[in-house]
């Protein structure tokens, strides 16, 4: 066991597992403030997304209607885009930039900038474990766009430097493996097991409350493990039958691709991680990427007939709109997880913020003039929760996007003159 962080840790054969917050080891009050992203890829359904009023009078739109018990710790931002990335065609140029504000280049060379979340990676990095997670639930997509765009802006919007997008994880197996340092021929063994002795010996000297965390947060990676390992012998199954095909696992189809058919799941348990590399301070940023733009996913739990991409040019219909709201009760999901995570006086959530965005505001015309955007968490009491923000009449230099993510960045001890095209921060926040 060593500190890491303020963290406790316990090492077993072939795993590092850290421990959440426990006041027996390390009484504080300076918590480290996490930044995560959701990702909907194609827009929403405009005529149900929103919000009015704030606090406890805010009345939520019917697709953020699964943020109802958060909307205290919410805030609901109308009307902030990325200018360089309108007017250049549709997709891939329309997403690549999200997080980076730069001006993308058509053809082989790819290029966008560092990502607001691999910033403050690079500032947070040095004190955990893991600079950041950046997952997905679907796999990227290679080649080029009809507007000669590399289809590399649809599938990523994490960028570690210019020319560099962070490859996504989309197995939740090797994700599950880099948060808990698993490694070795022992992945067959439960974690839990390699590190049970030193569990209890740290039990005997924790206080009852520390002691009952500990058993609550064992109990939960436990429940996460096992559905892990189903999913690690599916991936094992792939790659043997991709062996005999002569081609990666992740080229075929998905399941044959080895990740999980039931979306549902494989969202959730995505979401499960993040949760756990949060609360255990392995990593302080984290981006998930539901559905990619230009997503072929598909919804039979919601009775939708039609892929995500298809689906997004009908998207004032119902059938996008369930899209919407399910997409939106994930994001609730993590956020709600992290909420009922205890850190001194507070949550896992108030030290955190959690920026849910799309690509598109309008599908069926590709309009991304203005982008629906949700934030979640008090960032460590920095940001002030339960309003609606509206941009929308406050002039294009006044609702840059990238006035948000200097602003972000200036409560995580980030200073910058600029990022991306915004040199101001953004009014009100």
């Amino acid at each position: 066991m060593r500190p890491i962080a303020r963290r406790a840790v316990l090492r077993g054969a072939g795993v590092t597992m850290a421990l959440p917050w426990l006041e027996s080891l390390a009484a504080t009050t300076a918590f480290p403030k996490r930044f995560g992203v959701v990702f909907l890829g194609c827009g929403v359904n405009e005529m149900h997304w929103g919000a009015e009023g704030s606090g406890a009078e805010m009345k939520l739109s019917k697709s953020l209607s699964p943020l109802e018990p958060l909307k205290s710790k919410i805030n609901v931002v109308n009307g902030l885009f990325n200018k360089m990335s309108t007017g250049l065609g549709i997709h891939p140029p329309q997403t690549g930039s999200l997080l980076t504000g730069a001006t993308l280049l058509k053809g082989a060379v790819v290029r966008s900038g560092i990502s607001v979340d691999q910033m403050i990676a690079r500032h947070t990095g040095q004190d955990t474990m893991q600079p950041s997670l950046v997952l997905a639930c679907e796999q990227p997509m290679t080649g080029y766009h009809e507007t000669n765009y590399s289809l590399a802006y649809s599938s990523h919007i994490s960028w570690q430097s210019e020319d560099s997008p962070v490859p996504n994880e989309t197995y939740p197996s090797l994700a599950f493996d880099a948060i808990f340092e698993n490694r070795g021929s022992l992945l067959s063994l439960s974690i839990l097991d390699r590190v049970k002795e030193r569990a209890d010996r740290l039990s005997q000297k924790i206080s009852s409350t520390d002691k009952y965390k500990l058993d609550e947060y064992m109990t939960s990676v436990r429940e996460v493990e096992k559905r892990v390992d189903g999913m690690r012998k599916a991936k094992e199954k792939a790659e043997d039958t991709a062996k005999l095909k002569n081609r990666p696992a992740l080229s075929m189809e998905r399941p044959a691709n080895g990740l999980p058919e039931d979306l549902r799941e494989h969202s959730k348990l995505m979401c499960d991680l993040i949760a756990i590399a949060f609360q255990t301070d392995r990593t302080r940023v984290a981006t998930l990427l539901i559905s990619r733009d230009l997503s072929g996913m598909y919804y039979p739990f919601l009775n939708a007939k039609q892929s995500h991409h298809s689906s997004s040019h009908e998207n004032s219909l119902d059938e996008y709109e369930r899209i919407t709201q399910w997409h939106v009760s994930q994001y609730a999901y993590l956020a709600s997880k992290l909420d009922a995570m205890p850190e001194g006086d507070g949550t896992v959530l108030d030290n955190s913020c959690l920026l849910f965005l799309s690509n598109l505001w309008i599908g069926r015309k590709h309009d991304n003039t203005r982008l629906p955007m949700l934030l979640a968490g008090g960032l460590g009491g920095t940001l002030k929760t339960g309003r609606t923000l509206d941009y929308v009449k406050s002039g294009d230099d006044k609702r840059k996007a990238c006035s948000l993510y200097l602003s972000i960045m200036d409560r995580m001890g980030i200073k910058l003159d600029r990022f991306g095209d915004a040199t101001e921060r953004l009014e009100r926040l």
